[in-house]
């Protein structure tokens, strides 16, 4: 299998909403990353960047997504309203779910969803709308607390990583895990892993690189391609 994959500018229009993102597909790709960015970053964010590069280099393809157009990221920056419109930015995520797939490089291929901050409430949100569509998702010190009325549909396996000096953002996700725990019943996996020593932006040595290890392992596990009908 090759990993090198160019990466391509798309343009996916969301009601009256045009977001831009970044789509690498790797050959052979056996599923799709779609990431949900959290407040104040974009599809530039290094950190993401780099879990999405680490994913490729497992076979997967990613979609590096800004939720929010210019316009809206400049209201946002005033207000810091919008990026916990988790409605806003859920309905963005589905859109985005429905542009990959609708484009034939994508349309035969699983999804997964990677979500940071108020990203991965987001996430979550779409993910429980899209029962049938989304396979697996991750939380990066995420805010899935904030998606908390909705947990109960997410029929998605999801793996929620949090900082172990994260203290705060921990205690809301093991929150949140309860949510997702109601649906034990359906077999369906979801877990909480803390990285020990990592504070909120796992900048610490090796943390962002055990983040990376742990998505692309929940990943590679869960998106596989479609057989049949």
């Amino acid at each position: 299998m090759k990993f090198g994959a160019a990466e391509q500018l798309a343009r996916i229009v969301v009601g009256s909403a045009q977001l831009e993102g970044n789509l690498s597909l790797p050959e052979d790709a056996t599923g799709v990353v779609l990431f949900a960015h959290g407040s104040g970053s974009s599809r530039h964010s290094p950190r993401n960047r780099y879990v999405a590069q680490e994913l490729r280099e497992g076979g997967l393809g990613t979609l590096l997504i800004d939720l929010l157009t210019a316009a809206e990221e400049r209201e946002d920056t005033r207000t810091a309203r919008l990026r916990f419109d988790i409605g806003l930015l859920a309905g963005r995520v589905e859109g985005a779910s429905d542009w990959l797939a609708g484009n034939p490089a994508t349309a035969h291929l699983p999804i997964g969803y990677f979500g940071a901050s108020t990203g991965a409430a987001a996430a979550l949100a779409a993910a429980a709308e899209r029962p049938d569509q989304v396979r697996a998702v991750v939380s990066r010190g995420g805010r899935p607390d904030l998606a908390i009325p909705v947990l109960n549909r997410v029929r998605a396996p999801t793996l929620l990583i949090v900082g172990g000096q994260d203290t705060p953002v921990i205690e809301m996700n093991r929150e949140a895990l309860k949510h997702l725990e109601a649906l034990k019943h359906h077999n369906i996996e979801n877990r909480l892993e803390i990285i020990p020593g990592a504070t909120h932006l796992f900048e610490e040595p090796g943390a962002l690189e055990e983040v990376a290890r742990l998505a692309r392992e929940w990943f590679q596990e869960r998106l596989k391609p479609y057989t049949g009908r």
